[in-house]
């Protein structure tokens, strides 16, 4: 994980089916590869950021065997500004600790890192443009500043005096951070234009595979290069290949997961997908046939992950999804094993259904394609492998199924199908079992909501007992009454 100064981070956001990593998959390689950079980082400290190498042309004197080739300016950025980013990180602790030789010796070998980023990427990258040139020279000027003011402060005894260079020193790693954030994100946008251009301009299939794969590999990177590749309008690029039938399944696929990773609700902006309203009927339309006619689970969780994260996004999508059937295509996809055989996928479909769910004339989609008994399957998902994040996905689809309902039995004839399928039992056993729903409590709250919700429409189906418990009270009462049941009480 790579952060960003000012407090960004590049969280991966894993979707199951990625193939394509620009940095390595297997962590013991990852910290391998890193330490050989850093001990060599190290030496260069000892010969004062002297060359190891006689010849003038070496330009990779800090690159470690098997790290960035020449010509790959993508991952030496992400893995030199990796390196950096710990680095001021690391410096900001033991500043903290006021361990001063540690913090000399570590703006020293920062400066190492971040000399050999700026001369190393401008070997191998296009011309500089004079704001990048500016920005290189304002983090070099820092660097050198921060080693100075540094090894000054070894020299210092008094404590007052230390206390005000402290200050200084703080503010200086603070200016640098910023200019070097600056920096790469002004590197990492222009890489990743060039990315775009070159799946614009190439009429070559495998070429636009590999880049479309590069570009999703980019989105495991987190927050910031989404924001990038949207910025630079990648989801115009992916919306062409969306659309387009001549390029194969698996492309189209690749395209799907970048979208899905770009419109993430847990992305902490939106501005940034102003271009993607202008293609988003043709997204969502194409999304919703590869839904369709998707060969494999993989497929499909891609497609359906991606349409799940554009409901969140604007609600226009979900009335789009209405005329296009996308119910239909969704719950007939649920009786296909080959498309719909994980929590997984179940997760994204009842994702999309819940935030369809707010449209009324979604009721009686649900109703004519059976989807009430759908939902209440859901209520009973269970994991497999009893792994965590195969347990969480349970949860969510337990927890958004309840929602589903829910909201659905605001008509009455979708509270009486959900009556007549017991649908009132299972959420009463989900309540009052917290073995049933793991013990989660998201997964508590939306059961009550929704068995009110159909008590309050049929409230025949309920006993005496189930409604002054989980009905009649405040629903804070119910909850923690059910939250602290025993097993022994069901």
């Amino acid at each position: 994980m790579m952060a960003l100064p000012g407090g960004r981070h590049l969280d991966s956001i894993p979707l199951p089916g990625q193939r394509l990593h620009l940095m390595p998959a297997d962590s013991v390689q990852r910290w391998m590869e890193d330490l050989k950079l850093m001990t060599e980082c190290e030496c260069m400290c000892v010969l004062q950021a002297k060359p190891i190498s006689p010849e003038e042309d070496a330009q990779s004197d800090l690159i470690l065997a098997g790290g960035p080739g020449p010509g790959d300016p993508l991952q030496l950025l992400l893995k030199r500004g990796w390196v950096i980013s710990t680095e001021l990180r690391r410096i900001a602790q033991k500043l903290a600790q006021d361990r001063w030789a540690r913090v000399h010796s570590m703006s020293v070998r920062l400066t190492c890192h971040a000399r050999s980023m700026v001369s190393e990427y401008s070997a191998i990258s296009r011309s500089s443009s004079q704001e990048m040139g500016q920005i290189e020279k304002l983090l070099m000027e820092k660097c050198l500043e921060l080693s100075a003011v540094t090894e000054r402060c070894l020299q210092v005894e008094n404590e007052h005096v230390l206390k005000s260079m402290k200050a200084c020193v703080s503010e200086t790693l603070s200016t640098l951070g910023q200019h070097f954030g600056q920096l790469l994100e002004l590197a990492l946008t222009r890489e990743v234009q060039a990315l775009v251009r070159k799946i614009n301009a190439s009429d070559n299939i495998y070429t636009m595979e590999s880049t479309t794969g590069n570009l999703f590999s980019l989105t495991q990177e987190g927050a910031p290069l989404c924001r990038i590749i949207a910025k630079v309008d990648g989801v115009l690029c992916l919306a062409d290949i969306l659309t387009d039938d001549s390029h194969s399944e698996a492309t189209r696929a690749e395209a799907a997961a970048v979208v899905a990773q770009v419109t993430s609700p847990h992305l902490p902006f939106t501005q940034h997908l102003g271009s993607f309203l202008e293609s988003m009927e043709e997204i969502v339309t194409a999304l919703v046939k590869l839904c369709q006619e998707a060969s494999s689970g993989e497929v499909f969780l891609l497609a359906s992950a991606a349409l799940a994260n554009i409901t969140f996004f604007d609600t226009m999508a979900c009335e789009m999804l209405l005329q296009l059937n996308a119910i239909r295509v969704l719950l007939e996809a649920c009786s296909d094993k080959q498309r719909v055989d994980t929590p997984y996928t179940r997760d994204q479909i009842v994702t999309i259904l819940a935030n369809m769910s707010v449209l009324e004339q979604c009721a009686s989609d649900i109703i004519q394609e059976n989807g009430v008994q759908l939902i209440m399957g859901m209520l009973s998902e269970k994991p497999r492998s009893g792994t965590p994040a195969e347990v969480a996905a349970c949860e969510r689809v337990q927890q958004k199924a309840a929602v589903t309902l829910a909201r659905l039995s605001r008509d009455p004839a979708v509270a009486r199908e959900a009556v007549r399928l017991s649908c009132m039992s299972r959420l009463i056993e989900l309540c009052r079992s917290p073995s049933e729903r793991n013990s989660s409590d998201a997964v508590l709250v939306a059961c009550l909501a929704a068995l009110r919700r159909l008590a309050g429409v049929c409230p025949e189906g309920l006993l005496d007992s189930d409604f002054q418990q989980l009905v009649q009270p405040r629903l804070v009462d119910s909850f923690l009454l059910c939250s602290n049941m025993e097993e022994s009480f069901v």
